[in-house]
Order: C-alpha cells, then sequence, then structure tokens
C-alpha cells in the first residue's frame, strides 16, 4: 500500500520518517505473530488504528480485518488505501461500530497509554463487548521502564500499584500518559478477563512499552 501522508504519520508514530513507519508497523504486526497464533483467527480488529501502520500488514490474511479510530482524517485514508479492510470512526468515548461477539483478537497498540483510568475501563469493557468468548485482547502499556520519567509522589503511586495519569484533561492525545502498574493491570484492568501474560518492554513496534495480552473469560 502506498504512505499515507506525512502528518498522519507523524500523528502515529511520532514522525515522518517513511522508514521508521514502516519498520515500526511490522515490528508491531511481528510483535503480535509472537504472542497469538495467527492461523486460528478468523477476524481481527486494530483498535486505535491510525492511519494503518500496523493493519497495512494484515493485507495477506485470509479472515475479516477492521480498524477503528478517533481520527477521521485517517480512517479516510484507511477506507481509500487499504481496501481489504473494514474502518470506522469511534468516539473518544465507546462505543465501537461493530456487533457483539465480533471479533477474535482486538489488539491496541499504544492506546491506553493516552487514556484516563475512566476511559480505559469504559474501553476495556467495549471491548469485551466485541470479542468473542476465548478471545484474546492485546495491548501496550508504560511500565516499569518508564518510572523513571515520574515524579517523586507519581513513584510512589506506581509502586503502590496505582495507575498513573498525565494531562489527563487532553485525553486521547499523545500529551496525556498512562503508566500502568504490573498489579493494576491484574487487579483492576484485567477484570472479566484472563491475565495471560506480561512481557516487559516486548512491544517492539512502541519500543520500551510492556506487551500484555488477555483472554475474554
Amino acid at each position: 500500500p502506498p504512505l499515507p501522508p506525512r502528518r498522519l504519520m507523524v500523528r502515529v508514530a511520532g514522525t515522518s520518517d517513511a522508514d521508521w513507519f514502516l519498520r515500526g508497523g511490522r515490528a508491531g504486526y511481528d510483535a503480535i505473530a509472537a504472542h497469538v497464533p495467527l492461523d486460528e483467527l478468523e477476524s481481527v480488529l486494530d483498535f486505535g488504528c491510525g492511519c494503518g501502520r500496523v493493519t497495512r500488514w494484515w493485507n495477506d490474511f485470509d479472515g475479516r480485518v477492521a480498524g477503528s479510530d478517533v481520527s477521521r482524517s485517517a480512517i479516510e485514508w484507511c477506507r481509500t488505501n487499504l481496501p481489504f479492510a473494514r474502518f470506522e470512526q469511534n468516539a473518544l468515548a465507546p462505543p465501537l461500530m461493530f456487533d457483539d461477539e465480533s471479533f477474535d483478537l482486538v489488539y491496541a497498540l499504544s492506546v491506553f497509554t493516552h487514556l484516563t483510568a475512566d476511559l480505559q475501563l469504559a474501553w476495556r469493557d467495549e471491548v469485551r463487548r466485541v470479542l468473542r468468548p476465548g478471545g484474546q485482547l492485546l495491548l501496550t502499556t508504560h511500565g516499569r521502564s518508564y518510572v523513571p520519567r515520574l515524579g517523586e509522589e507519581e513513584r510512589t503511586s506506581f509502586e503502590r500499584g496505582d495507575l498513573v495519569v498525565r494531562w489527563g484533561d487532553v485525553a486521547g492525545t499523545n500529551l496525556c500518559s498512562a503508566y500502568h502498574p504490573e498489579t493494576y493491570l491484574r487487579d483492576t484492568f484485567a477484570d472479566g478477563f484472563d491475565f495471560l501474560e506480561l512481557e516487559a518492554e516486548g512491544a517492539r513496534g512502541n519500543p520500551t512499552q510492556d506487551l500484555v495480552l488477555l483472554r475474554k473469560a
């Protein structure tokens, strides 16, 4: 597929560098493939797909591919240039424009990292709605590798197992940053899911973010 306009690449990758956009997207896809058996999937949703940085690598997938994002311009570009998938725009808060139990896998790469606590839990529940029984949610988070970026009080909260959110008044933008201790992910975020795995700094397409894998209970 063609490359998106630079302004769309910057929004999802932080740079207009085409090589990084392609390599980072492929790395994100490879990280998913390393944790989820793709040959067992029939349907996949890229939640927070942006301009298809990772979605573009599903073009040979035999099943159904979909993407959803808050950016209208990104969704319009994807609809025009990635015709193998269905794309829908979502708002900052749920719902998604998909039926109940529609997907075997939903992945959200560097999405929950930019939402407030209330929005995260609302989207967690919405993702659970569109997942089939036994379906999996793969997400990336700011974990322990990000602790040096936190202030003293924020570090104390993180070590206590609390979610730390900065700039919550601009949720959904890259300015808003959420930091997820493993305890919070297991005890709070994973409610309604089985906690399968946390690989520290395992998000290859979003370097130094943790990769978390949950299964709909």
